[in-house]
């Protein structure tokens, strides 16, 4: 009897042209152009990611996982660790409810721009708050860049892993300043980029490794996860934006690249 066995060949979960390391850094970079840089997304871009994003639902928390050796749940656990015990506070971009269905106690308003995120996390994190006996979240569709909500309603926003896809950082980050209350907080997850030759080891191991997990997964080479490379390559460093929170107008700036390098927490206050 013939045994029978699957073969992945290299080429189709890590396409040749991968290995082209900084003339595909630069190409993405450069692809982008004046629609995706350190601060803005230009509409088109904005709109395909959105659709990206939405398309990877059924596996956002698995690749999260994955491409973050696990460390993603820990991460989570140091920005619920900032938030205040009492008042009210906003997650912008919060997906498929993985932070806020862990976040007990607090009042908490759940901000995305895509309704399917915005559904799939209310039938997640409801339950779970209703058995802790936690009031019940807001769920409410808007951009960083609009929020609408009153100026000063909030004793704390947090945005996990969602201010890289905001289309024009700076708006957002001023739009959060308004809507903080006078000493409010504000926390920050992002991929961390240090410096150039962090940002390149970076996108190889969104590009390669985790490509080709989500190859694999989707089964198809143009997955929508791909975006997660392309996204990260516009990314500025991790001291842009600390500057950019003290040029809005953030007092208390600080940032933290935790373990095991792969992420940068900003932490900021409203004056």
């Amino acid at each position: 009897m013939r045994e029978c066995r699957t073969v992945y060949h290299l080429d189709l979960l890590i396409p040749s042209s991968y290995w082209n390391i900084s003339a595909g850094f630069n190409q993405i970079q450069e692809a982008g152009g004046q629609d995706v840089d350190t601060e803005k997304i230009g509409a088109e871009e904005w709109d395909e990611l959105q659709r990206n994003l939405e398309e990877s639902i059924p596996v956002y928390d698995r690749i999260n996982r994955f491409a973050t050796l696990g460390q993603v749940s820990r991460w989570r656990r140091m920005v619920r660790d900032e938030l205040p015990q009492n008042g009210r506070i906003l997650e912008v971009g919060c997906g498929p409810g993985s932070f806020a269905e862990d976040v007990a106690g607090r009042n908490l308003v759940c901000l995305d721009p895509i309704p399917e995120m915005l559904r799939i996390a209310e039938a997640r994190v409801g339950p779970k708050r209703a058995a802790r006996g936690d009031s019940a979240v807001e769920f409410v569709e808007g951009t960083a860049e609009e929020l609408p909500f009153e100026a000063g309603s909030f004793d704390a926003v947090c945005s996990l892993f969602s201010f890289r896809d905001w289309y024009d950082k700076r708006a957002g980050l001023a739009e959060v300043l308004r809507v903080l209350k006078p000493g409010g907080t504000l926390v920050i997850v992002d991929p961390a980029k240090m410096n150039r030759l962090h940002g390149i080891l970076g996108w190889l191991w969104m590009r390669i490794w985790v490509g080709a997990y989500a190859r694999l997964i989707f089964r198809r080479s143009d997955h929508p996860w791909r975006w997660l490379a392309k996204t990260y390559a516009s990314f500025g460093t991790t001291r842009d934006y600390v500057k950019m929170l003290e040029e809005v107008g953030f007092v208390d700036v600080r940032a933290k690249v935790v373990f095991p390098g792969m992420a940068t927490i900003w932490y900021a206050s409203s004056p």
